[in-house]
Order: C-alpha cells, then structure tokens, then sequence
C-alpha cells in the first residue's frame, strides 16, 4: 500500500530502510563498480570519457521527448558562443563509435552524468541523472527485433548477478528479479488492457512477471497515441520488425515491491538509419534538423549502424537497496517541504 504525502511523493506504508547510511554508500559502490565490469563484459563495450556538456546547435544533444529545455551557458573564451548541459549521449556515442574506428560487434560505454532542468521530482525523478550510456556497431542485418532481445537478455543476465551479489552483502535483501525477462510490444500491452493508460499497463504488465520490456516505443500506436515519447533522431521507432510490429526499441522495467509500482531502469534501441531519421523527422516536422552536424554525417552514412541505450545508476541502487526515494542514493535539490516530510518517514534525501 502507498501513501501520498504530498503531490510527486510517496512513501510506502511502514517504511523502514533495511540498510544504515553507511551501508547504503558500501552498496551503491559495489553495485556501481560489479555492474559495469558485467556489462562490458556482456556486450564488448570499451570504456571511453564522456562530455558533461556540448556545442548548441550541432544536434549533438539528445532531445528526449522533444520538449525539455536544455541548460545553457556562454563560453568566454569562445565569444560567447553557446554550449548545453547533456540531457543523454545517445548521439554523441554513435559520432563516438565512428571517431574511434569501433568495428562491428564491439562498442562503447561511458559514465554518463547530466542535468535535467525540467524533470518533476518525485520519487524516481531528480534533477540530477546518472546512467551508464553505451553503443555498440552492429551489421544490416542484425537491425531486427531479435538481435534486440539478445542484446536486453544479455544486460538482464548482468542485473541477475548484480542482484545476487547485493544479497551476499546484505542478506536481509532478498532477490526477487525472475530468471528471464519477458517481452511484450506496446501494441500488444495496449491490447491486453485497453481500459488502461500507459502507466497503468506497465504497472500491470510489471506485477505480473516482475521484469519486462515493452518494444516500439514512439509510434502510435492503434489509438493514435505512442505508449511513450522518443526523439526522432537516435532509435528506430518506426521500422516495421519481423514480429509484424513497429518499432526496434524499447524499454526495460521491473516491478519495485517497495513503491508497489513499475520502474523504468533502461531505455534502448537499433539506431536509425539515415532512411528511418529522414521517415522519422517529417514524421514530426522538424526537416531543418538534417541540416545539423550529426544528422549530416548520419545521412552520409558516415556514422556506423548501432543499438545502444542508458541504464540508470541511481535507479538501478535504488531497486537493489530497496529504497524508497532517488534521493536516498544520489545528491541533489529537492523542495524543502518534500524533504521534511520524507525525513518524518524515515526518508532521508541526500
């Protein structure tokens, strides 16, 4: 059962944090520092240093929904030309992998840390985001559904490990992932329940198997509405797979027994080719972004095919930990009301 306290927090009746603050930051760097090394080692991925910011104006930047306002600043030394704080590095790493020379089959990740100005706060939001960021060059014929599930199967298998190495810390944190993960396209969940909005059908789905990913994230769908917003510039949202659906992405959530809800921890998907952004731009009439720095060298065909995706660190550690709040893992601002109050719950935001 869940309390509202207040609007965008909720704290989970009788909550008690199972680990000491101490413990907390042992935990949250063991998970950090084991996941990581697995999922390089899963996906072949090199680590290279990420940009906190980047150049406006080249489309370097990841628009997320589209919408969101990026952090500005002047740069003196350059006669105030503009620069903006990352929202993600899903096109910054495709640029990447080409500047690198990365040869397919092998990849790229990085710690990706950004600021998200118009984020609403609440439990699982902050201003603040931390995620592992990672691309990896794929062949033409690996753009389908199918090397997609391998490749989520694949960064499953690294959270299965990292969730039991938690218990072997701290044996009070019971593992509770399945041993698979289950696949569904948002078609098909909108299907199963049709009464019910996007959120309330991943809630659903969540409950149900514990841990899921939802594909073709971004097109409409029967009812005219997408199940969720995406970019039109970095994944395939509007290639027909071989299951007979739209779309080569997706994401991937798992059922929180803590805020009784579902959580996203990754979004990720095949790349666009430079056929799928021009289809995806008109789509959403923004043709004066292929004139921009990325979107030419994609439309060249200078940059390699790729699929890749964020993982959220703080996410991820807030669900192994079985805590209630993103701000009990990382630093950030939050309201002073919405922190008086969690910490009358024995929520305590960093």
């Amino acid at each position: 059962m869940i309390t509202q306290v207040m609007p965008n927090l909720y704290i989970p009746q009788d909550y008690k944090p199972l680990l000491s603050l101490e413990q907390t930051e042992l935990g949250i760097k063991n998970i950090k520092d084991f996941f990581q090394i697995n999922l390089s080692s899963e996906l072949r991925l090199r680590r290279v240093t990420a940009p906190l910011f980047v150049e406006s104006g080249t489309g370097i930047n990841d628009d997320l929904n589209g919408i969101e306002r990026p952090v500005r600043f002047p740069i003196k030394d350059l006669g105030d030309k503009s620069a903006e704080i990352v929202h993600s590095l899903a096109k910054w790493k495709r640029l990447t992998l080409a500047d690198y020379n990365i040869e397919k089959g092998f990849g790229i990740y990085t710690d990706m840390n950004a600021i998200r100005a118009d984020e609403e706060l609440d439990n699982t939001h902050s201003l603040y985001v931390d995620q592992w960021d990672w691309e990896l060059v794929i062949g033409e014929n690996e753009r389908s559904i199918s090397f997609l599930k391998q490749i989520v199967r694949r960064i499953y298998a690294a959270m299965l490990r990292t969730e039991y190495l938690v218990y072997e810390l701290f044996p009070v944190i019971k593992p509770q992932l399945p041993c698979e993960i289950t696949f569904i396209h948002a078609e098909e969940l909108l299907q199963r329940y049709p009464n019910m909005n996007d959120k309330q059908r991943e809630d659903a789905i969540s409950k149900e198997y514990g841990a899921v990913f939802i594909m073709g994230i971004g097109s409409p769908l029967s009812n005219g509405l997408p199940h969720d917003g995406r970019a039109p510039d970095y994944d395939d949202w509007s290639t027909i797979n071989e299951d007979g659906y739209i779309g080569l992405n997706g994401d991937l959530l798992v059922w929180n027994p803590v805020l009784n809800k579902a959580v996203e921890l990754s979004s990720m998907g095949i790349r666009v080719d430079s056929e799928a952004l021009k289809k995806q731009i008109k789509s959403v009439g923004q043709e004066e972004r292929l004139s921009l720095y990325f979107h030419k060298r994609l439309i060249d065909n200078e940059l390699p095919l790729s699929i890749g995706g964020g993982i959220g660190q703080s996410r991820l550690c807030m669900f192994y930990l079985r805590k209630a709040h993103i701000g009990e893992i990382q630093s950030s601002i939050w309201p002073s009301d919405m922190k008086d109050k969690a910490k009358k719950h024995e929520i305590f935001l960093i």
